[in-house]
């Protein structure tokens, strides 16, 4: 692995990292507004990411590479409404996206192939965040001011199931 590769694989967790921090502090808001499956909903999406961090950590570690840890940033901690909330998650999970992509053309102009075949589940993973990020921000705008239609996607969103490995450490 190339150091420049190494220093934007690390780059990399540090953004899952605070992808998992940005998550819990949405769940902490809905928290604040009693909306605790749209929580619940959010401690799951920070499970996920923290797991993903994990891949970045674990590829490094097996390429020989230095896991370097850095400062994360502090995210937002208030919101105009729920919809506001997810709005800004679809468009973090956008830029994640464009991150991911930027990561597989560094490892193809480098030719690792290694990396190119790692960041293929990235890619794919985040073909389904951003969909599911979507359909809550489409559903919201669905509701517009209806507090019933609220409360029921608060309910809905209060049983996603935490995925396979976001608990645990995996290997792939």
């Amino acid at each position: 692995m190339t150091e420049k590769m190494q220093k934007a694989m690390n780059q990399q967790l540090n953004r899952e990292l605070y992808s998992a921090y940005l998550y819990l502090a949405m769940s902490a808001y809905f928290e604040n507004h009693n909306l605790s499956g749209f929580a619940h909903w959010m401690r799951v999406q920070a499970r996920e990411e923290e797991a993903h961090a994990m891949k970045f950590y674990r590829h490094l570690v097996e390429r020989g590479g230095r896991v370097v840890l850095s400062a994360i940033e502090s995210p937002p901690k208030d919101w105009k409404s729920p919809l506001a909330v997810f709005q800004q998650a679809l468009e973090h999970e956008q830029k994640v996206t464009k991150m991911i992509h930027d990561l597989l053309n560094l490892a193809r102009a480098g030719k690792d192939h290694a990396a190119d075949a790692f960041l293929q589940w990235f890619v794919k993973e985040q073909v389904e965040e951003e969909f599911s990020t979507n359909e809550i921000v489409q559903k919201l705008n669905w509701i517009g001011e209806s507090a019933g239609g609220l409360l029921l996607l608060d309910h809905e969103l209060s049983k996603r199931k935490v995925e396979k490995g976001a608990d645990e450490e995996e290997k792939e």
